[in-house]
């Protein structure tokens, strides 16, 4: 805006209090400028007064007043109303603040999308300005496509992959606003919720699916689909997890014994909840070596193992492949007795094919 009155021949309006309620601090008002000095703009208030924008407030909305001419209306809150000239003194930046939380609350109520600018990261999620209002969108509110799948949850890994989103538009939801704690929240998850619900309407329990191994946790192995052949996207997305005892029938120490990021698997639907979470297997493709086990072994046989895990329980033996029994830690006399790899013999002390569980104990010499 430029100086377009001469600053000396505007003179405070001072309200009657006997004809108009006195102003107070805090409080929004509506005025229309009749003009502005080097660093001050002023606003004809009426009955009330008249009102400056000056000092710290003239430089802090000075790219919201270079915009505006002399007779333009604008709304500004009230910060002093004993300026010591005799002016109101007036924010506009507190009160555009104001819109903007108000106009944040509407969003959030009607469920509107939005599109933010992904200003800055850290280990909790994603820093964006929306309206000049600070929000958060975290982690756990990232879509399918943006959350990061990283080995053993590596809190350094995941801030990497969360900082190469800085600087991308993400379409998002707002989930929660207060003005009084200062708090904006997004939301890139919600966007499209509804939609990949709409997909999983497509799908029900027992139905196989081919997807793409998208990440890899101690639990378990992400899996998105559909994909083609050549693991390409079929549409619309959505994922799924397959939990460690869900990927063999044989006990494994992990994940990535059977499968690997940007695997192309086929995996067996075995539940969706209401909130959109699937959970597949890869092991229920898998033929049950379990299967008529007893016509092989029963209880009292002698079998030859091999030691492949040692824990707190006791040692798991492997009989035959994907067989695999245990030796409680009560059935040890000395626990250091077996030896990771080594072979010995086991006399099979129960048998459960259901359950797929075989108990041994070490055959005595």
């Amino acid at each position: 805006m430029k100086n377009t009155t001469d600053e000396e021949n505007i003179k405070p309006v001072i309200p009657n209090p006997i004809e108009v309620d006195l102003p107070k601090a805090g409080q929004t008002i509506e005025g229309n400028i009749i003009g502005s000095g080097r660093y001050a703009v002023y606003v004809d208030l009426e009955a009330i007064g008249t009102g400056i924008i000056f000092g710290k407030e003239y430089y802090a909305a000075k790219d919201i007043l270079r915009k505006l001419n002399s007779g333009d209306q604008i709304k500004a809150k009230i910060i002093a109303v004993d300026q010591e000239e005799g002016f109101i003194e007036l924010s506009l930046r507190d009160a555009q603040k104001e819109g903007s939380w108000d106009s944040l609350k509407d969003s959030a109520t009607t469920n509107e999308t939005v599109s933010i600018t992904i200003e800055g990261a850290n280990k909790g999620g994603l820093l964006a300005e929306y309206q000049r209002i600070k929000g958060f969108l975290p982690l756990s509110q990232l879509s399918i496509a943006n959350y990061p799948r990283v080995k053993d949850g590596d809190a350094a890994e995941i801030l990497k992959h969360l900082q190469e989103l800085v600087g991308k538009s993400l379409k998002v939801k707002i989930i929660d606003v207060s003005s009084q704690e200062n708090k904006l929240i997004f939301s890139e998850k919600a966007v499209t919720s509804k939609e990949v619900n709409d997909l999983l309407d497509n799908y029900k329990v027992a139905d196989i699916v081919k997807g793409k191994i998208t990440g890899i946790a101690d639990f378990g192995a992400f899996i998105k689909f559909p994909v083609n052949d050549e693991g390409e996207e079929q549409g619309l997305q959505a994922e799924g997890l397959i939990h460690i005892s869900e990927l063999d029938w044989q006990l494994i120490d992990s994940v990535s014994e059977v499968v690997k990021v940007n695997d192309i698997v086929e995996a067996k639907v075995s539940d969706i909840s209401k909130d959109g979470r699937v959970s597949l297997s890869l092991k229920a493709l898998k033929e049950d070596p379990w299967k008529n086990i007893e016509t092989e072994f029963k209880k009292g046989d002698i079998v030859d193992g091999t030691v492949v895990k040692i824990n707190q329980l006791g040692a798991f033996i492997e009989i035959s492949p994907k067989i695999r029994g245990l030796v409680h830690l009560s059935e040890l006399q000395n626990p250091d007795s077996l030896k990771k790899d080594n072979k010995y013999q086991f006399e099979i002390t129960a048998l459960d094919s259901e359950n797929h569980r075989m108990g041994l104990k070490p055959k005595l010499s």
